[in-house]
């Protein structure tokens, strides 16, 4: 299979049109179908429907392999990239809500060993800071999701990169100022199950904690594809709904209020995410992150988990 077919399916799956795919690509919607048409010559099966576009079950799991082969040819080509090059720059990705205290205290260290080392950071959804990790366009991602306590986050293939636990910090439910489960001390999950929910995957990520995956999916309401956490924040204090959030936000928003987690006991974990072959300036940064990390207080804070709710 040829590759630049691979992709061609993932785009064209990704936006549901040939016509969308092309214009990502800078093909034409011809070459695009000609594409598509050759692999399933190929494969000797149809790989997408046309009306409406979408996979057929073939495609879905050919789509699926096809990520994973991408991404990791994505990192080999980014990994001997940084075996020529001297970079005279450090680019960081990080999830909206990835410890950014963290990451500005540890660009100050580095700005500070390395004036002249030029610093660009950008933020992007979870998913979009992994494969610009691969894709070579970062030196460093932070990425975060909700994780039992010391449990690695599971962005990618196991061994793909290399990885580093920065800050767990505990989970607090953000509610409208007048709902009836904000004054208690601490709530659980189950009592949160029909929601409603604002969900707000480029902002807080797919979480795969089974619990809260399912939570969300039983009482979302409300979906949100911004990144702007005042956004969202927003949604909250009009009563739209509620949202899982790490404490560490620390927001101050009229009309919300907000109230820990208590049971199941899950953490909000941050990860930096390197290429196994990193440069010196990307090691430097690494090195940094986990001084930075050390010094925060959110981890002496995960001891036990907040007391379970009692009944209303």
């Amino acid at each position: 299979m040829d590759l630049r077919d691979l992709r061609t399916l993932l785009v064209v799956v990704r936006h549901g049109s040939f016509t969308a795919a092309a214009a990502e690509l800078g093909y034409t919607q011809s070459a695009v179908s000609q594409q598509v048409a050759g692999l399933e010559q190929e494969l000797g099966q149809p790989l997408l429907l046309r009306r409406p576009v979408r996979p057929t079950p073939a495609g879905e799991r050919l789509a699926e392999h096809a990520a994973r082969i991408l991404l990791r040819l994505d990192v080999a080509r980014s990994e001997l990239g940084q075996l020529s090059e001297l970079p005279s720059e450090v680019r960081v990705v990080a999830s909206p809500l990835a410890g950014g205290n963290v990451l500005a205290a540890a660009l100050r260290e580095v700005r500070a060993s390395n004036p002249s080392v030029r610093v660009t950071v950008r933020t992007v959804g979870p998913a979009s800071a992994v494969g610009a990790l691969a894709a070579g366009d970062a030196d460093a991602a932070l990425v975060d999701g909700v994780v039992g306590p010391n449990e690695p986050l599971h962005v990618a293939d196991a061994g793909l990169f290399s990885s580093s636990a920065l800050v767990e910090d505990r989970l607090v439910v953000a509610f409208p100022a007048a709902h009836p489960l904000g004054r208690r001390p601490s709530v659980d999950l189950d009592m949160l199950a029909d929601g409603p929910w604002i969900v707000a995957p480029e902002l807080t990520g797919a979480s795969p904690e089974p619990s809260v995956a399912l939570a969300h999916r039983r009482g979302a309401l409300v979906q949100y594809d911004g990144s702007d956490l005042a956004t969202l924040l927003a949604l909250v204090g009009a009563g739209l709904g509620i949202a899982l959030l790490p404490a560490m936000a620390r927001f101050r928003v009229e009309g919300v209020i907000t109230v820990p987690l208590g049971r199941p006991h899950r953490v909000h974990r941050t990860e930096v995410l390197t290429l196994r072959v990193t440069s010196p300036h990307g090691q430097l940064l690494v090195d940094a992150l986990r001084t930075a990390a050390s010094l925060q207080p959110a981890r002496q804070q995960l001891s036990s988990p907040p007391p379970s709710a009692a009944p209303a």
